[in-house]
């Protein structure tokens, strides 16, 4: 038996697969923001271990600053 859709139930079918790909795109860039704070604790806590370059980096970065702002 075929089943005959209105305009109504075609658009709520609409709406919901419209819901549910918007909560899909929230929770990947959650899940992503997610991921890159673990990547980047995991980046400082590696980086602990060798504080030259920690000191290095900001040496770098300041250099850069004041080329820019020059």
């Amino acid at each position: 038996m075929p089943r005959i859709f209105d305009d109504a139930q075609l658009h709520d079918q609409s709406d919901a697969k419209t819901r549910r790909k918007l909560q899909d795109q929230r929770r990947m860039a959650y899940r992503r923001a997610i991921e890159d704070y673990a990547e980047q604790c995991q980046l400082q806590r590696e980086l602990a271990d060798y504080p030259e370059l920690i000191s290095a980096g900001r040496m770098q970065a300041v250099d850069r600053v004041q080329r820019n702002a020059a």
